[in-house]
């Protein structure tokens, strides 16, 4: 009798353990996910604050810094100052035929 008591005590805990994890585990799993998506977004928030940090003073340099802007309209669209004369640089391939 003894022996099929402890065997009653045995079931009662797995089946005490397995409800346990049947009604915890999925909500833990989704903590984790929910967690997970959590640290991205707030990772991608801080590279978002960065570029607007850099955006900002750009906007700053453009409306404040005239040779700043002198500078952006060479780099963009190739100003250049009366008499000034322009010279690129032409990569050439060889054929090696």
């Amino acid at each position: 009798m003894d022996g099929k008591r402890r065997r009653i005590a045995s079931a009662k805990f797995w089946l005490v353990v397995a409800v346990f994890v049947i009604i915890f585990l999925p909500p833990f799993a989704k903590y984790q996910e929910l967690k997970y998506k959590n640290k991205k977004l707030e990772e991608r928030i801080e590279g978002l604050k960065r570029e607007n940090a850099e955006l900002t003073e750009e906007k700053r340099k453009l409306e404040t810094d005239i040779n700043y802007v002198e500078k952006k309209a060479r780099e963009k669209i190739g100003v250049v100052r009366k008499g000034e004369i322009v010279m690129k640089e032409v990569n050439v391939r060889k054929s090696n035929k």
